[in-house]
């Protein structure tokens, strides 16, 4: 068991992360700092003076400044599953470490999304608002059983796996597209192409990355391919569809109707007003972003995201990083643990073990893993390093940051 440092770590946690994951940190020895709402870039950089650990969801952008300005921090959670509102390229070549959640809040989503179709389905949302206003307008029109109808999944991650099989269980019939190969589920069928599956589905909705490949995935084009009366369903990122192009087609009659979780621009903090093309529709269910916001999800992502954060701060794993070279950790084998984050380039390695030899340091145990153009190397040894030998680590031009658990 490794000794967390002498000097408690500073963490600092935005968007009403779970407590459990002020726990967990708590427990790994740092100081813990929450804040409800999300902070801008120049807020962001004030508050990260002297903060190694950083939790934040998807509102908070951590940018190439953000980064440049953040000397002391080590490690981002990213409590949800995308990271696209993280510079992980610049994350990387500073030597900070990312963690996400890329299955805790799966299961949230699904049930959203089904319960959305349902909704939609059979016009649960006009007949709402009716009853509100006082009028009562008992009718089958327009409404319809969710068995036997098409839906199309775009993107059959864990997300859209999980969907198809639940989808199929309701009497729905399943296809989907992606652009990478994927297995299909139970009687799921798999398109060649997104028109292809535009053609044929009564339900389409989208389930894909934050990669930038994805911007403007879903335009005119697509909505004009839908069959007529089709639904749509966007619980992904906002940036991928043209919501301008939406009101149009829902408008026109085209489209039946729509239920929009993400979008392009969103409030920072709760409260705060919000714009889209799509408010006052009354065939479009508007969310706020809240597919993974159920109490069940939440507290398992906390958990998951600040064991991670725990788990690196004190041992140096990176199991599921979504940057740095992962290695799983056995149990530490000498007294003191150095990481080291480097360049890939050759002999890093070599010239790391003979600085160590230099300083008269033998290697217990020694783990090493690469990930593109970055190298992880953790060293187990028996006694304590000094600032000579961890001086001379630094020096070498591959280096990008080392740290010393003792």
């Amino acid at each position: 068991m490794i000794a967390p440092p002498t000097t408690p770590p500073r963490a600092l946690m935005l968007e009403n992360i779970h407590p459990d994951a002020v726990e967990a940190l708590t427990l790994a020895g740092c100081t813990v700092e929450t804040r409800r709402g999300a902070l801008d870039e120049d807020a962001l950089i004030e508050a990260l003076r002297g903060v190694q650990i950083l939790g934040i969801r998807s509102k908070t952008t951590v940018s190439e400044k953000v980064l440049a300005a953040a000397e002391d921090l080590l490690v981002i959670g990213a409590f949800c599953i995308g990271t696209n509102q993280i510079d992980l390229a610049e994350a990387s070549r500073r030597g900070v470490a990312v963690f996400n959640a890329p299955f805790s809040n799966t299961r949230s989503v699904v049930e959203l999304a089904l319960a959305e179709i349902v909704s939609l389905t059979r016009r649960m949302t006009e007949k709402d608002r009716s009853m509100h206003a006082g009028v009562w307008d008992k009718s089958a029109s327009g409404a319809h059983e969710v068995r036997g109808r098409t839906l199309g999944i775009v993107g059959y991650g864990n997300i859209g796996t999980q969907l198809s099989v639940l989808a199929e269980a309701l009497g729905m019939r399943v296809v989907f597209y992606d652009t990478a190969d994927k297995l299909a589920l139970g009687n799921a069928r798999c398109c060649d192409s997104l028109p292809d599956l535009l053609e044929v589905a009564d339900v389409v909705t989208l389930h894909v990355d934050g990669r930038e490949g994805n911007a403007g995935l879903f335009g005119e084009a697509e909505f004009a391919a839908m069959r007529p009366g089709a639904l749509f369903l966007n619980l992904s990122r906002g940036f991928v569809v043209d919501y301008d192009s939406l009101r149009r087609h829902l408008e026109s009659g085209h489209l039946a109707g729509a239920g929009i979780d993400v979008f392009p621009v969103e409030p920072l903090v709760a409260g705060d007003e919000f714009v889209s093309p799509l408010r006052g529709l009354r065939n479009v269910v508007l969310t706020p972003h809240i597919g993974g916001s159920t109490e069940e999800a939440q507290q398992d992502i906390g958990r998951f995201v600040g064991g991670k954060l725990s788990d690196y701060l004190l041992t140096g794993a990176t199991s599921l990083s979504v940057n740095l070279p992962r290695l799983t950790l056995a149990e530490a084998t000498g007294e003191h643990r150095l990481i080291h984050i480097h360049r890939n380039t050759p002999g890093v390695l070599a010239a790391i073990n003979s600085r160590l030899a230099a300083g008269s340091v033998n290697i217990d145990a020694q783990f090493l893993g690469t990930r593109g153009e970055l190298g992880y190397v953790i060293t187990d040894v028996g006694i304590e390093l000094d600032e000579t030998t961890v001086a001379s680590l630094q020096e070498l031009s591959s280096t990008i940051r080392i740290r010393v658990l003792q």
